[in-house]
């Protein structure tokens, strides 16, 4: 069966996640072409993808399987609606659920036990939806782990855009970056999240020296594998990183765990760092614990198994699933940002007999 997939984003830093499956789905002989609902992907969208334009083309391209890397899909597109997901959950809220259920998704492919734990709780509670455990297409690239040389220690910085945690939005740590970058004793790498402002991205572009680049990129594996050791804040990248088994460093991160290193003051930055380094044992037992219990799929086949589970999935029988709620104040949010008024909707999994 020639199987017709849409790659459904909003922002850019979705890009990475959707490109090993768009890879994969190729490798096997099928179609596969992009829709982004807000943002357009233009700047960083790679030369062998496809992007449909318009809301009116991706549904005249009735996908058999929409892979989903935002919260919501448009109900009115044919196909299974699979959530591949664009983050690690990173706590980010205290109090807040981190696994919402928002009526919109058939399959929900979850990248290791601490997504995919709490995801079949709430499968049992609402029976509208199926979890199977894949692994996450992002970290493919990563695998296999190799190991990192640097003659000069590598700090890779990323931060988050919410703007009570995000360290790019303190200018004292600035500061200390940046005296940290003079001294010459580390060679600093610096990524923010693409939903920080110019004025933010332009600040730390001046700090660029001999010892301190900025990268405006939503590729971070290249980045992830050339750095030592992460500082950062409370942002899903930590876990793609810790996922190496490489320390990290976090400024007043939300919820610390015993697998990371944290840091309330400025000026225990750089013993931090310098902890760090040395990758003590107690850390490095941690961090496997963590990585594992996050993302336990360690050959680089993650985006296999997700498309492997969206084809299965499709023709199993799905009577047993209850259909999806109305969902009328979401559905009507989609449709005015998308500008498609449509009075169909797709509220059951699809089935499609085996060929």
């Amino acid at each position: 069966m020639d199987y017709r997939f849409l790659i459904y984003i909003n922002h850019n830093y979705a890009l990475p996640i959707g490109l090993p499956l768009q890879e994969e789905i190729k490798k096997r002989g099928y179609q596969v072409k992009w829709f982004s609902g807000m943002e357009p992907p233009k700047k960083y969208f790679p030369e062998n993808g496809e992007l449909i334009e318009s809301i009116e083309d991706a549904v005249a391209y009735e996908p058999h399987i929409v892979l989903t890397i935002t919260d919501s899909v448009p109900d009115f597109i044919s196909g299974l609606k699979v959530q591949v997901f664009h983050g690690f959950p990173a706590n980010k809220r205290k109090g807040t659920d981190q696994f919402t259920i928002r009526g919109f998704f058939d399959l929900y492919c979850t990248q290791g036990p601490s997504s995919t734990i709490p995801f079949k709780e709430r499968q049992e509670k609402f029976r509208t939806f199926e979890v199977i455990e894949t692994g996450w297409s992002k970290v493919d690239p990563l695998f296999p782990l190799e190991t990192t040389v640097n003659e000069k220690p590598k700090i890779l910085i990323s931060s988050t855009f919410t703007k009570q945690y995000s360290l790019a939005l303190k200018d004292e740590v600035v500061k200390e970056i940046e005296r940290l970058s003079n001294t010459g004793k580390y060679d600093f790498m610096a990524v923010l999240h693409p939903k920080l402002r110019k004025e933010t991205n332009d600040k730390f572009r001046s700090l660029e020296n001999e010892h301190f680049k900025f990268y405006d990129t939503t590729d971070l594996i290249p980045l992830f594998k050339k750095a030592d050791i992460m500082f950062s804040d409370t942002t899903s990248a930590i876990i793609e990183f810790l996922v190496q088994r490489k320390p990290v460093v976090t400024f007043r991160n939300n919820m610390p765990g015993p697998y990371l290193i944290d840091v309330q003051e400025i000026e225990d930055i750089e013993k931090s760092l310098d902890l760090a380094l040395t990758k003590p044992d107690r850390l490095m037992k941690e961090i496997e614990e963590f990585a594992a219990y996050s993302h336990p799929y360690m050959d680089g086949k993650s985006s296999s198994r997700v498309i492997e589970a969206c084809i299965d999935f499709l023709h199993r029988d799905k009577s047993h699933l209850r259909k999806k709620p109305l969902n009328l104040i979401r559905r009507y949010k989609i449709r005015k940002q998308l500008g498609y008024f449509s009075l169909k909707s797709h509220r059951k999994a699809p089935f499609i007999p085996k060929p």
